[in-house]
């Protein structure tokens, strides 16, 4: 449970390094790749919360 709030956390702080670099005007690759980081994150807490089979 802690886990899956904990990466949810860290899927925002990616999102919002991501758009930094978007306002920087920093290459693209950094910002798809923090986006990536953070829909894996997210994808890792959603995957968290279903019950173990």
């Amino acid at each position: 449970m802690w886990w899956s709030v904990l990466l949810m956390g860290l899927a925002g702080l990616l999102v919002g390094g991501a758009l930094s670099f978007r306002q920087q005007r920093k290459p693209l690759w950094t910002q798809v790749s923090f986006y990536v980081l953070a829909g894996m994150a997210l994808l890792a807490a959603y995957l968290l919360t279903l019950p173990a089979a």
